[in-house]
């Protein structure tokens, strides 16, 4: 009796995943094709939620291309690094395009350097090939109400970042050592993804800022161009015939705050020793 309910049981679960198989052809076969799109919108701190819907969509065999839809005035430098690198391994898979909404700057451009095709709104504020490290002192505020900070180290520069101290010039020598290094990256991340020769990138690279195009005039972005362009453009990257259906995933109330309207707030959490490749101005026309 066992046998032959386990039999059963057997044939139905074969049927099912017979029927979800066929249905997943059929619609690859009648669907004209499908564009995902992934906001990247906000301070960037973390790459892991882009990393995964990124992941997903390449994955998926009905999805013909990815457009990244970027609104940040960039973040963190290793998310940064992150994200494009998995851009990157996309790109070699299907089309990704970048549409660069009001601000797409420093990190915000570092993941955007990889992808197929980049496009900006004409007044898009971009570039920003800089790195940022602030580090905070509050030494002559504990001086004024008495306050006295000890240290037990086992380096001369263990504590290099302390906010209890003045920066002493060796010190600052080491730092800005760091953030050489780390601009470097970002160059030839640019000079790799863009395919700019070095030389040419290092002479834009002094964190100035770009209109969109402005940006093109000097091969930072591809063309000029709204989100519904770049979506027809990827579309026809990723060879789809007739209009594509539109794939995305809706963001949580949660999410939606902490990416909206208080990126000054996270930008003050951070770790006083990070580094990062940020642009916080901001221009209302």
């Amino acid at each position: 009796m066992k046998s032959k309910k386990l039999k059963i049981f057997l044939i139905i679960l074969g049927c099912l995943l017979f029927i979800s198989f066929l249905a997943t052809v059929i619609e690859t076969q009648l669907s004209p094709g499908k564009v995902a799109i992934v906001n990247i919108k906000g301070v960037i701190i973390d790459s892991s939620s882009y990393i995964e819907e990124i992941k997903e969509y390449r994955k998926d065999p009905t999805i013909k291309s990815i457009v990244l839809r970027v609104d940040s005035p960039g973040g963190a430098v290793v998310p940064s690094q992150e994200i494009y690198e998995e851009i990157k391994r996309t790109t070699q898979l299907k089309p990704v395009v970048v549409s660069m909404g009001s601000v797409a700057a420093s990190g915000a451009y570092y993941i955007s350097c990889p992808a197929t095709k980049i496009i900006a709104n004409p007044g898009t504020l971009t570039g920003s090939i800089g790195v940022l490290m602030e580090l905070p002192n509050i030494k002559g505020l504990l001086d004024k109400i008495g306050v006295k900070s000890e240290t037990v180290k086992s380096g001369k520069y263990k504590d290099i970042t302390s906010p209890f101290k003045p920066l002493q010039q060796d010190e600052r020598e080491v730092l800005q050592k760091l953030i050489d290094d780390v601009h470097e990256q970002f160059i030839n991340s640019v000079s790799e993804g863009r395919k700019i020769p070095l030389h040419k990138v290092k002479k834009i690279a002094d964190g100035r800022i770009f209109t969109g195009i402005k940006a093109k005039e000097f091969g930072l972005v591809d063309e000029i161009g709204d989100l519904d362009y770049a979506i027809k453009v990827a579309a026809q990257l990723g060879k789809i015939k007739g209009e594509p259906e539109i794939i995305y995933k809706k963001p949580t109330i949660l999410k939606e705050i902490i990416k909206g309207d208080v990126e000054s707030l996270i930008r003050r959490i951070l770790p006083t020793y990070q580094i990062y490749y940020i642009y916080s101005p901001q221009i209302n026309n």
